[in-house]
């Protein structure tokens, strides 16, 4: 099993002056300890099940771009960017410029966004929970094509796009990584199994039942599950057992997943590090 450090938490004991360079050291002490992929949230408030909105919170792809000048070897990409968040030509291009500027280090991870307060508050428009899928999907063929040969205009119906031309096109070949997160048995699953290289589902009792979902999925849209990385996210927090929590990551991997993203509610991302690095050791 792969391990993934996902940062999502930046409530640490520095001072905002030093956040930079602390973020900076614990990502390449993370590179340096065998972790392969860094990710951020794609939000602008902290949101509810880690701490108080007020809580610090850095925006995903200017800190990808920073992260991107401080390590060599991981993948990065945001654990997952809001589809309201950006026009999708615009997400398209962020993502294009990272992997060229890191050397082919950049994935997509997007989803259909949830958190109504944080786009109410910062006056982002947020449609209902159709037209949300919806735009996800048209965002998802949007990169997708602008990823391509192919600079002809794109007509949807919540976006309609001119010329897609994107110069220059990222170095990953043959696309960047494409993660959807998400667990909506509906439209998220089935949009993973028709476009995603990754899903990312939760490592909640109803993760095996996900799975089938997506295998099911994988059967109508006539495409070969084993060819959909299975990626989960979990949290560790402090006094956390070593034992324990390799247990809890076989457990995930026997459901099927390969690849865990783990993120810390510790106030020293430097010892986030050293527990992770201790956890790919025995998992890998």
């Amino acid at each position: 099993m792969d391990i993934g450090f996902h940062i999502a938490d930046f409530t640490w004991d520095v001072p905002p002056e030093q956040l930079g360079t602390t973020f900076a050291r614990a990502a390449q002490e993370a590179e340096a300890a065998g972790i392969k992929r860094i990710t951020v949230m794609d939000h602008f408030w902290q949101i509810p099940n880690i701490g108080t909105p007020e809580k610090p919170m850095l925006e995903g792809y200017t800190a990808l771009g920073f992260l991107a000048a401080h390590t060599s070897s991981v993948l990065l990409h945001t654990l997952v960017a809001g589809v309201i968040y950006r026009e999708p030509a615009i997400l398209a291009k962020q993502i294009s410029t990272l992997d060229v500027l890191s050397g082919g280090r950049a994935g997509l991870g997007i989803g259909a966004g949830w958190n109504e307060e944080e786009s109410r508050g910062l006056g982002i428009p947020f449609p209902p929970t159709k037209e949300r899928f919806e735009r996800l999907e048209e965002a998802i063929q949007i990169c997708l094509q602008m990823w391509s040969d192919d600079e002809g205009p794109y007509d949807g119906e919540h976006y309609h796009l001119g010329r897609t031309l994107n110069s220059p096109q990222p170095l990953s070949r043959p696309r960047p990584y494409l993660m959807i997160g998400g667990v909506g048995e509906k439209k998220t699953l089935r949009f993973v199994a028709r476009y995603a290289d990754a899903c990312n589902i939760f490592g909640s009792p109803d993760a095996a039942h996900k799975l089938d979902v997506l295998r099911q999925w994988c059967d109508v849209e006539n495409r070969d599950y084993d060819t959909v990385e299975k990626t989960t996210t979990t949290a560790f927090t402090p006094g956390a057992d070593l034992d324990e929590f390799v247990g809890r990551l076989d457990g995930l991997r026997e459901l099927g997943f390969t690849t865990a993203y783990v993120s810390a509610r510790v106030p020293d991302p430097l010892h986030a590090v050293e527990f992770l690095g201790r956890v790919a050791e025995r998992v890998a």
